[in-house]
């Protein structure tokens, strides 16, 4: 049965979320979309500033998605995936203040949620201008984009060249694993962003790929790709709240009951500074690809599509957290590798 895919689009108070979110519901993309947006207070107003009749827009207030309103969440899910008009996905706008790993579990651990849907991409939208503040006072700025896959890097308009490199430097150092994308009112093909899979598949340990507006004529808007440099392994920055990553690559095949017990105590013993985890594992005697993701506690592992021949079968893993030992868990994982 194919699941529904469902993408997260977080970010601080005033980064342009629903700006992102009115440009997919305006696409001329021929899907149709669930939405849900999420406000903390008890009057709602971001469901009126949704566009998109075609599409339908549930709002959960009074409380975040990531405490009072999980719940609310797993029972608007379940109507939606028993619907039989159905979707093609769903869009869920978190609050400005809200942690998106919570809502990632939601989709891990509740058993008919986790059957009919997945989570595809966790997206933060970026102030440019502000971010260096929002990350001065808040820890949930940080934490957003720890928590993501894809970063807008949006109101670059505003920002002069040596600045923009600066903030994309923290933020990059908070998530060196996530691809960058410098924007203006979230423009941005919405083929990049959606239905690609990237919370699990989309694994760049060493280098991120940033996509960069370079100019407008005719009204068509024109890219070019940069590789941004990768930083050492368990790197934090400036305001990044002791937020760091560790990037594993293993060439020998592991032993899948030994990885998957280290696994399991490294979530138990670091679980609440487990940001985001994440790898592709060659395990020792399969032709397919073992897959993991993972946020705070809650694990979802199996095995993937088979191994092409013209790829390098090696295991690539990425955990972003606080107080993560690089030499530690490179070490400890050598014990799940098989014997040579």
């Amino acid at each position: 049965m194919k699941r529904i895919p469902v993408t997260v689009l977080t970010g601080f108070l005033g980064a342009g979320k629903t700006t992102l979110l009115n440009r997919v519901l305006r696409e001329q993309h021929g899907c149709r979309y669930a939405v849900i947006v999420n406000e903390y207070g008890e009057l709602g107003i971001d469901g009126a500033l949704v566009v998109g009749a075609e599409d339908e827009v549930i709002e959960l207030n009074n409380g975040c998605l990531c405490c009072k309103v999980r719940g609310d969440l797993i029972r608007v899910v379940s109507g939606l995936i028993r619907r039989k008009d159905g979707f093609d996905g769903i869009l869920i706008e978190m609050s400005g203040l809200a942690d998106p790993a919570p809502v990632v579990q939601t989709f891990l651990i509740d058993d008919l949620v986790r059957q009919r849907a997945q989570i595809n991409s966790v997206i933060c939208v970026s102030d440019a201008r502000y971010q260096e503040t929002a990350l001065r006072t808040s820890i949930e700025a940080a934490v957003q984009l720890a928590q993501a896959d894809t970063i807008l890097l949006n109101k670059v308009d505003l920002v002069d060249a040596d600045a923009l490199d600066a903030i994309e430097a923290v933020v990059h150092d908070i998530n060196p694993v996530a691809a960058i994308v410098r924007t203006s009112y979230c423009d941005v093909p919405l083929a990049t962003l959606l239905d690609r899979q990237t919370l699990t598949l989309a694994l760049t340990p060493h280098a991120a790929v940033a996509v960069e507006l370079t100019d407008r004529r005719e009204g068509l808007v024109h890219y070019r790709r940069v590789r941004v440099p990768a930083r050492p392994a368990a790197m934090t920055g400036r305001h990044s709240h002791g937020i760091g990553s560790v990037s594993l690559h293993i060439e020998r095949p592991l032993d899948r009951t030994r990885f998957m017990s280290w696994l399991q105590q490294l979530v138990t013993e670091h679980g609440q500074d487990l940001l985001r985890a994440k790898g592709i594992i060659d395990i020792a005697g399969s032709e397919r690809r073992f897959v993991f993701q993972g946020v705070h506690m809650s694990v979802d592992a199996d095995f993937d599509r088979p191994w092409r021949g013209d790829e390098l079968r090696d295991s690539r893993l990425v955990f972003i957290g606080r107080g993560l030992d690089a030499d530690e868990l490179r070490e400890s994982v050598k014990h799940c590798e098989i014997d040579a």
